[in-house]
C-alpha cells in the first residue's frame, strides 16, 4: 500500500505537536526551568523560562483576554489554513511541510488555551546579542515554511503537462 502524501503530512503534524507538548511539559514539570532559571547549555546557548504573550519576537503581545482569544483564533484559522492546504497537496515535501506549520501552530494555541501565554525555552546568544526565545513549535513552523520554498524553487510546476520544468525564456 502507498501512503499518500497528505498522510504523511499528517504524521508530521501529529508528531511535531506531540514532541513539542511533551518537551515542555517536561521543562515546565521535571526539569523545572522556572526554577532554575538561566541554565548555560554552552557558551552561546542557554535553556531559560519565556511566557511569550505576543507572536514571533513578542511582537503584538497581550495581556487581556481578548488579546489572547484573538491569538487563539488566529492559530486555529492558521491551523485550519494549512491543514487544509496539506490535505489538497499531491506532492510529499510540501504536505510534509505545511504538516510541520499546522502542527508547530496548533502546539502554540495550546499553550496560549493552557497557561495563557507560549512557553519558550531556547536562547542563542554572542556576548551581549541575545536572539529571540523560542520553543519546538517555532522549529517546526519555520523548518516547514524553509520546506515550501525549497518545493517551490526545485519540484515542477503544477501546470506542467510534462512534469519538467520550462526555461523563462522557452515561448509557446
Amino acid at each position: 500500500m502507498i501512503v499518500s502524501p497528505r498522510w504523511w503530512g499528517l504524521a508530521a503534524a501529529l508528531a511535531g505537536l506531540g514532541i513539542d507538548q511533551a518537551h515542555k511539559a517536561w521543562m515546565l514539570g521535571p526539569f523545572a526551568i522556572e526554577e532554575k532559571g538561566r541554565v548555560p547549555v554552552t557558551p552561546f546557548f542557554d535553556l531559560v523560562m519565556v511566557w511569550n504573550r505576543g507572536v514571533s519576537y513578542g511582537l503584538f503581545t497581550q495581556y487581556g483576554d481578548a488579546g489572547r482569544l484573538f491569538l487563539i483564533a488566529l492559530g486555529l484559522a492558521g491551523t485550519a489554513l494549512f491543514s487544509w492546504w496539506m490535505w489538497k497537496s499531491e506532492r510529499l515535501l510540501p504536505a510534509l511541510s505545511l504538516g510541520l506549520i499546522a502542527g508547530g501552530a496548533l502546539a502554540n494555541v495550546i499553550d496560549r488555551i493552557i497557561f495563557g501565554a507560549v512557553a519558550d525555552f531556547f536562547l542563542f546568544h554572542a556576548g551581549a546579542f541575545e536572539w529571540y526565545v523560542f520553543n519546538l513549535a517555532d522549529v517546526w513552523i519555520v523548518a516547514g515554511v524553509v520546506g515550501m520554498v525549497i518545493a517551490w524553487l526545485t519540484e515542477p510546476s503544477a501546470g506542467s503537462e510534462s512534469g519538467e520544468k520550462r526555461p523563462e525564456n522557452a515561448t509557446e
